[in-house]
C-alpha cells in the first residue's frame, strides 16, 4: 500500500484546529509585541536619563520593567510553548516545513531570546546599583537582542506567506526562503505596532506616577512615540501589500477588505485619537482609562489584524506548497518534495492516508456517511468547524439547504477546479466526493 506522509488528525470541536492555534498565537503576540516595543523605548529612556542626568526616568523604567516581566515574559513564556504544542497537532506538516527550512535560524533566535530574557532581568534589577554608563550598555544590548529575535522570527513566518520567488523551489536554500520580498515590509509593520504598544502600555505606568509634571511629560513623549509608530505602520503596510502573491492580493481585495476594512479603519482611528488625546490633554489619561485602552488596543489591534494576515495566505499554510489541510500541493525540487495531488485524485484520501480505520478505507452504503465525515475532517477541518452554526467558519453552513447531488457538483466544479482561490483545489475520486457530499447534505 502506498501512503502519503500525513500525521494523525487533530480536530477541536466548534472551533477547528487552526483557530485554536490562532487564539494561542494572538495572546502570545500581545505579550511579545509589548516586549520588543518596550525594549526600544527603554533604550531611548536610558539614553535620555544618562545624557541629561534624569534619575526620575530610571524610576519609571523600573516600574515599567516590572510590568514587562509579568505581562510579557510570564505570559509570553507560557503561550510561546503553547504555540508549538497547538501548531504541532493542528498543522504538523506546516511546522515541519518551517523546522526543515530554518532549524539553524530558529536555533540562533533562541540564543538571542536567552540574551533578551537575561537582559531584561539585569536591566530592571540593576537600576541604581551599577554605574549608569554600564546600565546604558545593558539597555542597548537588551534592545538589540529583542529586535534580533523579531527579525529572525519574521523571516520564518514571512515564508509562511510565500518564499517571494520561484528560486527557492529550485534551490531549497534557507537564505532564499528567509530573504523573501515580503520579509522586510512585514518586519517594519511589526516594529511600528510594537512601538505603538510600548506607548499604550507606557501610559498605564505613567498614569500611576505621583509627580504630575513628570507624568504629563512622559505621557506627551509616549504619545509622540506612538504616533511615529503608527506612521511607520501605514507606510510599511503600503509597501507590504506590494509584496504579496497575487492570490493573497485577490483575497484581500475581494473578500477580506470588504468584510473587515471598515472595522480596521475604525480601530486605527480610535488608536490615533487616543494618542492625540494623550498629547493634547495628558491629565485625562488616568490609570483606569489607560488600562481599558490598553486592553482595547491589544484586542482590537492584534486579533483582527492577525486573522486577516493568516487568512490571506490561504489555501497554503507554508511556502505555498503545503496546503492548510497538510497536503503537498506542488513539487519542490530543491527539497526533493513531490506533489500529492495526483495520487489523491487517483486513489482517494482514505486510501493513501496512513491513520485510517481499515473499515473505512473501502466506502460502502453502510459506512458512507461516516466515511464522508472523516473526509471532511481530513480535507476541511484545519480551516472549518464541522458543526452547523459553530463559532468559526462552520462547513455545513456553506451549503445551506443543498442536497447531495448539488453539493457534489459544487465539490467537482468549484472546489476541485480552484475557482475559489483560497480553498485547496483537492480533486477526490468519485466515491469519496459522493461520500463527502452525502454527509454534508445530512448536516444542513
Amino acid at each position: 500500500m502506498e501512503y502519503i506522509g500525513l500525521y494523525p488528525l487533530f480536530y477541536f470541536p466548534q472551533i477547528g484546529s487552526a483557530w485554536l492555534m490562532g487564539i494561542t498565537g494572538a495572546i502570545h503576540i500581545m505579550a511579545s509585541h509589548t516586549s520588543v516595543g518596550a525594549a526600544l523605548l527603554f533604550a531611548f529612556l536610558a539614553h535620555k536619563a544618562y545624557k541629561e542626568d534624569r534619575p526620575e526616568l530610571y524610576d519609571y523604567m523600573r516600574k515599567y520593567g516590572m510590568f514587562l516581566l509579568i505581562f510579557s515574559y510570564v505570559v509570553g513564556s507560557i503561550t510561546g510553548p503553547g504555540i508549538w504544542n497547538t501548531a504541532t497537532v493542528a498543522s504538523p506538516r506546516g511546522i515541519s516545513a518551517l523546522i526543515h527550512n530554518f532549524v539553524w535560524v530558529w536555533a540562533t533566535e533562541w540564543v538571542f531570546f536567552i540574551v533578551e530574557v537575561i537582559g531584561v532581568f539585569v536591566l530592571v534589577y540593576t537600576i541604581g546599583k551599577i554605574d549608569r554608563k554600564t546600565h546604558l550598555k545593558i539597555t542597548y544590548m537588551f534592545a538589540l537582542a529583542s529586535v534580533s529575535t523579531l527579525f529572525l522570527i519574521i523571516g520564518i513566518i514571512s515564508f509562511m506567506m510565500w518564499p517571494g520567488s520561484d528560486v527557492w523551489y529550485q534551490t531549497g536554500s534557507a537564505s532564499d526562503a528567509f530573504f523573501g520580498i515580503n520579509t522586510f515590509p512585514h518586519m517594519f509593520i511589526r516594529i511600528g505596532f510594537m512601538i505603538v504598544m510600548s506607548a499604550v502600555a507606557g501610559f498605564v505606568i505613567a498614569s500611576n506616577l505621583k509627580e504630575m509634571p513628570l507624568r504629563m511629560e512622559l505621557t506627551r513623549k509616549l504619545s509622540v512615540i506612538g504616533l511615529i509608530g503608527g506612521f511607520l505602520i501605514l507606510m510599511s503596510f503600503l509597501w507590504y501589500v506590494q509584496t504579496l502573491p497575487q492570490s493573497a492580493l485577490d483575497l484581500f481585495h475581494t473578500v477580506l477588505w470588504p468584510l473587515n476594512g471598515t472595522s480596521r479603519i475604525i480601530t486605527v482611528s480610535i488608536i490615533a485619537a487616543y494618542l492625540l488625546l494623550a498629547f493634547a490633554l495628558p491629565r485625562l489619561i488616568t490609570l483606569p482609562f489607560a488600562t481599558v485602552m490598553l486592553v482595547v488596543v491589544l484586542v482590537l489591534g492584534i486579533w483582527p489584524g492577525e486573522k486577516m494576515r493568516e487568512s490571506m495566505r490561504k489555501p497554503y499554510v507554508a511556502g505555498r506548497y503545503v496546503y492548510s489541510n497538510q497536503i503537498i500541493g506542488r513539487d519542490v525540487i530543491g527539497k526533493n518534495i513531490k506533489s500529492e495531488m495526483a495520487i489523491i485524485a487517483e486513489k482517494g484520501l482514505l486510501t493513501v492516508s496512513p491513520f485510517i480505520p481499515e473499515r473505512l478505507r473501502t466506502i460502502t452504503p453502510e459506512n458512507q456517511l461516516e466515511a464522508g465525515k472523516l473526509i471532511a475532517k481530513l480535507a476541511c477541518s484545519n480551516c472549518h468547524a464541522l458543526e452547523k452554526g459553530a463559532a468559526y467558519r462552520p462547513l455545513p453552513d456553506r451549503f445551506p439547504g443543498q442536497d447531495a447531488a448539488t453539493i457534489e457538483i459544487v465539490l467537482n466544479e468549484v472546489i476541485a477546479t480552484g475557482v475559489r482561490s483560497y480553498i485547496p483545489p483537492i480533486k477526490l475520486p468519485e466515491h469519496e466526493t459522493k461520500a463527502l457530499a452525502a454527509w454534508l447534505a445530512t448536516q444542513n
